[in-house]
């Protein structure tokens, strides 16, 4: 009969090491969106081997047929919407925390940063959440920050409905 397992080789929760607060090394940088051109240039190329393929094979092989055709100009199309999408991240979090505290029109204590995208090309935008610095907060703003140029495109700014009592 098998002994009950004790306490020690008991299974536990743990956080997984990304989450891990006391291995904090520092700032978290946000990766550059212009890494989607790397896909975009491999779409582009398999989409230019299978349409060769599909131009030096006409007809209906067994090997390759129509469908090479309408696969390279769907990987084509996918390519070029990757280019299109891949905008350079100019504005970092810092800038854009920066740029709403200065459009919000208090002193600002805790914020938070978090990027987005909008519109069909997919431009980064940073959501910035502000409270103001009184204990509890008085105020509370929501600045939108384009990420590409800078520019605040939206902000709203309310007294804070939360209780905190």
């Amino acid at each position: 009969m098998a002994e009950a397992p004790e306490e020690d080789e008991e299974h536990r929760d743990e956080l997984p090491a990304d989450l891990d607060v006391s291995t904090y090394v520092g700032m978290y940088t946000f990766p550059d969106i212009r890494r989607r051109r790397a896909p975009a240039y491999a779409y582009l190329l398999l989409a230019a081997g299978l349409g060769a393929l599909s131009a030096t094979h006409p007809g209906r092989g067994v090997l390759v047929n129509e469908g090479f055709l309408a696969a390279a100009a769907a990987l084509a199309l996918i390519g070029l919407y990757h280019l299109a999408a891949a905008w350079p991240l100019a504005v970092k979090d810092t800038d854009a925390l920066l740029a709403a505290a200065g459009k919000v029109g208090f002193p600002v204590g805790h914020a938070s940063a978090q990027l987005g995208w909008r519109g069909l090309r997919s431009r980064p935008t940073w959501r910035i959440l502000l409270y103001s610095s009184e204990q509890p907060p008085a105020k509370r703003g929501m600045v939108l920050v384009d990420a590409v140029d800078g520019e605040v495109l939206d902000q709203i700014v309310e007294d804070n409905p939360e209780d905190w009592s």
